[in-house]
């Protein structure tokens, strides 16, 4: 079933609109979808339902909201911070992440990162992201919404961090633990998780520093040296899979 994004589901409110000129183009235009027919329908908040199509017009298409199922409780949040690697990785990588239920998305800014925007590159490529996120969202049938932050430098990153009850750094040098051994020998059972992931070359020995002086705990991937893609989709799977046991 083909799904779209909305403003807010109500469960209260039968009626809802679509009004966002690209997913009323494809509905319209694309799928060329008719009155009394159902799509899924879900949003930011991460609920979701079933509507019937009742108006479809050049501006809006109002929508019957047949079945609404609210947002669960979701015990682990976690946040992927992934530096920006050359060409266009970081779209695949994006896409990815999304698919695996990551809640958080920051494309990171670090000194070894060779890709640099301006600030109206920046705004072009976070809205291209956007449309990434969205399209990921409603190929997996995802009940959870992921959201996308826009570019952030390094230490903008590490001040934001405060919130998190696990904050890992995988790193190619100095000591480090494993992620089995932090998932399988804490007694913890985490919620909040952030990850760095580093760029070409890893990160700088400062970075490192100041990554540990915010509370991050360096750890390894093993012993390849992984691809930016690789390594992100990697331990966003690991940790899915293994904090949530």
């Amino acid at each position: 079933m083909n799904r779209f994004l909305l403003d807010k589901i109500d469960p209260s409110d039968k009626i809802a609109v679509l009004d966002d000129p690209e997913q009323l183009h494809h509905l319209r235009d694309v799928l060329r979808l008719k009155p009394g027919e159902l799509i899924g329908v879900f949003d930011r908040q991460g609920n979701e339902g079933i509507a019937q199509v009742v108006v479809v017009g050049a501006k809006k298409a109002e929508l019957e909201i047949k079945q609404s199922k609210t947002a669960g409780s979701f015990d682990l949040r976690l946040t992927v911070a992934c530096a920006i690697p050359k060409k266009a990785k970081i779209d695949e990588i994006i896409d990815k992440l999304t698919q695996l239920g990551v809640d958080c998305i920051v494309p990171l800014e670090t000194a070894r990162v060779i890709v640099r925007m301006d600030q109206h590159k920046k705004l072009q490529r976070y809205q291209r992201w956007e449309k990434i996120v969205l399209s990921a969202l409603k190929q997996s049938q995802s009940s959870k919404f992921t959201a996308l932050k826009p570019v952030m430098g390094f230490e903008a990153l590490l001040a934001a961090s405060g919130d998190f009850d696990l904050k890992l750094i995988p790193t190619l040098e100095g000591p480090r633990k494993t992620l089995s051994d932090i998932f399988s020998r804490s007694s913890r059972r985490f919620k909040r998780i952030i990850v760095l992931i580093g760029p070409e070359g890893d990160f700088s020995p400062q970075e490192v520093s100041l990554a540990k002086a915010a509370g991050f705990v360096p750890v390894t991937l093993g012993q390849q040296v992984l691809r930016v893609d690789t390594a992100a989709i990697g331990v966003a799977s690991f940790i899915k899979f293994n904090a949530q046991r």
